[in-house]
């Protein structure tokens, strides 16, 4: 077998020394296993150019950048800087220790053969140590986010096989330096622990109130949405209803149903539910929520989703938390807004937006299918920090071009441009946050951040956009014209959830409303403990 011109001969002789003969064999039978097997064009197309993203750790940089924007600031921080030791380590110390030789790249289907090999030395493996490394950091600081992200590194470390570029024992070698600089990382700067999670910067008092309680769950109907939080890991929430609430009425909603149409039919019964819940997201929460006003019915939301927003701003961490405050009949009375277009009302829990956040979800609900929520959010990403525009609205009569509208049911969280969860549940005004277009677009992207770490760090390196581009408003309700873009559908979102825009008028504009509804949704929550309060920020426009 031919080798590869190397520049350190001496250290290809380290590595012979280092290196046990059967692990050298090995290193052999598997890359002749590869090679032989057969060709399949889509899959070889596939790794090489996965192999090709992760070169100087550009595919990483960017799925740090999609954690930033969904809320994971302290794993990708942690991912990213675990990935740069961990390269630093691989390519100046441990190849300038060991080298060796390269596979025979003529030996590699054409199909699968990069356009240039590195001619560097091949122990280890650069790229798997980086992929280690931040999959590693990832899951340090988020196991959820690091199930999803492990799959890609695994792959990117089989790319470098693949495409003849390694041996085996390079690319265990890589994996277990990347995973190895992780841990110490951890060691040296602990991962946060729940206790650690700031407090929320807005508090405010919460009056409890008492609901129809149910001990076995009968008169509850509860829809499942079964493509809720299918980018993390959850348990299966039937168990538990079933031992707990044993009479409550489980629907798991089928592909083509939707849960307007599902919730009429039990409305339409004889024995109609006399508690609407909902097993989802924030999104299906939010429709729930719409229909439980429709019916005047209490709202029993269960965390279903990737992120629940809403259920954790009512002291909802989880299924269980969630039947106790039902058994107990504990409740709060929350305030919502109600957004208007075309004559259609929508309930709004958390926050709805116009701008780059709608266009982000747009992006990534086009690649979903192909991809995945989490993979798709990373093109997604890439997509808008290349391609994103800014859009025209026109506010009080006064005309400006923005990169995004976020309109928060309640006071928010101060500095954000993001508001995506609300800190309250009775606060009765919303919190505008408008940013205008005169900075970078990286900047735009970066404001979609809403994690306190993350959001530090980020100030730090001047990527936020100046507090002067942010206009904060709060009222209680607010009017927006909105001129679309030329040659691109405009959406809006709601909760996390896309709208495509109502039909323009002759002007070509189409208007979005929102106003606030005190108290309007009775929801099952936790009673806060007595003494647990807060103050108010002031009502200002900035």
């Amino acid at each position: 077998m031919r080798f590869t011109t190397l520049r350190h001969p001496v250290v290809a002789f380290r590595r012979a020394r280092v290196l046990p003969q059967w692990v050298r064999r090995i290193d052999r039978a598997v890359n002749r296993s590869i090679n032989a097997s057969p060709s399949w064009d889509l899959r070889d197309r596939g790794y090489r150019r996965l192999s090709r993203a992760a070169d100087h750790g550009v595919l990483w940089y960017v799925a740090g950048g999609t954690l930033l924007v969904l809320g994971f600031g302290r794993g990708a921080l942690r991912g990213v800087a675990s990935m740069a030791v961990a390269s630093a380590l691989s390519d100046l110390v441990v190849k300038r220790i060991y080298g060796g030789p390269r596979p025979v790249f003529h030996d590699v289907p054409a199909v699968r053969q990069l356009k240039k090999y590195p001619s560097t030395a091949s122990f280890t493996s650069g790229h798997s140590a980086s992929a280690a490394a931040f999959a590693t950091g990832v899951a340090v600081e988020s196991p959820a986010a690091g199930a999803v992200v492990g799959p890609l590194a695994a792959a990117v470390a089989y790319s470098r096989l693949h495409v003849g570029a390694h041996w085996l024992s390079d690319v265990v070698g890589g994996v277990a330096i990347g995973a190895t600089v992780a841990l110490i990382g951890r060691l040296l700067v602990p991962a946060r622990r729940l206790s650690d999670d700031p407090e929320p910067e807005v508090a405010q008092v919460v009056e409890p109130i008492l609901l129809p309680a149910s001990l076995d769950g009968e008169g509850v109907i509860i829809m499942l949405n079964a493509d809720a939080g299918t980018s993390v890991i959850r348990f299966d929430p039937r168990p538990v209803i079933a031992e707990r609430l044993p009479k409550a009425v489980l629907r798991e909603l089928g592909p083509d149903e939707t849960l307007d149409a599902a919730v009429r039919e039990a409305m339409a019964a004889d024995n109609p539910p006399r508690v609407l819940g909902v097993y989802g997201g924030d999104g299906s929460v939010s429709r729930m929520a719409h229909l439980a006003r429709e019916f005047d019915l209490p709202l029993f939301a269960l965390p279903g989703g990737t992120f629940n927003h809403f259920v954790r701003a009512a002291g909802i961490d989880s299924v269980d938390v969630a039947i106790s405050a039902l058994q107990t009949g504990a409740g709060v009375a929350a305030s919502v807004g109600e957004l208007t277009t075309a004559g259609r009302s929508i309930t709004v829990l958390n926050a709805a937006s116009i701008g780059l956040y709608p266009d982000f979800v747009a992006q990534r609900a086009r690649r979903r299918a192909r991809l995945g929520k989490w993979f798709g959010g990373v093109a997604a990403t890439w997509r808008e920090l290349r391609d994103a525009e800014a859009i025209d609205i026109e506010l009080d009569g006064t005309q400006a071009r923005v990169w995004s509208v976020f309109a928060s049911v309640g006071r928010n969280t101060p500095g954000h441009v993001a508001t995506m969860q609300r800190q309250t549940l009775s606060d009765d005004v919303l919190d505008v946050r408008i940013l205008h277009a005169r900075g970078s677009r990286l900047q735009a992207v970066a404001s979609l951040s809403f994690g306190k770490a993350t959001r530090t760090v980020l100030r730090t390196l001047r990527l936020l956009p100046p507090a002067s581009d942010v206009e904060h408003i709060t009222t209680r309700q607010i009017q927006i014209h909105v001129l679309p873009r030329h040659g691109r559908a405009t959406f809006y979102a709601h909760d996390g959830e896309l709208e495509r825009r109502p039909a323009v008028d002759e002007d070509g504009r189409y208007t979005l409303s929102c106003v606030i509804v005190p108290s309007a949704l009775r929801v099952y929550a936790p009673h806060p403990e007595p003494g647990e309060s807060g103050g108010a920020i002031p009502v200002a426009r900035s």
